[in-house]
């Protein structure tokens, strides 16, 4: 089961995707599709099939947005967020071996395209929830239990 929680700027990231696809990319596609339809077989006509295909999925991916959009709460920060982790923190983590990585925690429609950004859902982010600075957490992997050191915790306080 995915969260329904998004940060501000996840949203209107969405949000925006749904704008150009519906006012932009929709319309230039659909004006190919009709273009290609007047000149007349349609059956091996690429041009049309192509056009074609590619309304279905525009369309598809409309109605996914339009519907995600209307269940997703947005989570701003807020100052009693500072010190531990919570929904959009960016972490810092070390292990024994001195690998650090440093990620933000959002909803797992922001994390496509992303390898700073971690999903709410995931183990690693479960397991950072409300710990501070300087705690250990223990991360069960399908390698088995990972340990790691909180080095810093920080929110943006800006849209991005």
């Amino acid at each position: 089961m995915r969260t329904n929680l998004v940060t501000r700027e996840g949203y209107n990231k969405l949000k925006q995707e749904l704008d150009f696809l519906w006012r932009e990319e929709r319309p230039e596609v659909t004006k190919k599709v009709t273009w290609a339809a007047s000149l007349g077989d349609r059956s091996e006509n690429a041009d049309y099939q192509y056009n074609k295909k590619r309304l279905r999925e525009i369309d598809r991916r409309v109605r996914f947005l339009r519907k995600r959009l209307d269940v997703l709460k947005v989570i701003d920060y807020s100052p009693q967020q500072d010190g531990k982790v919570f929904f959009g923190a960016w972490v810092e983590i070390e292990n024994d071996d001195g690998d650090q990585k440093t990620f933000r925690i959002v909803g797992p429609d922001e994390i496509y395209g992303r390898n700073d950004y971690i999903s709410i859902d995931s183990p690693m982010a479960r397991a950072l929830l409300s710990k501070e600075v300087d705690d250990d957490i223990v991360v069960t992997t399908p390698l088995g239990k990972k340990e790691w050191f909180i080095n810093d915790i920080r929110y943006d306080t800006h849209a991005e």
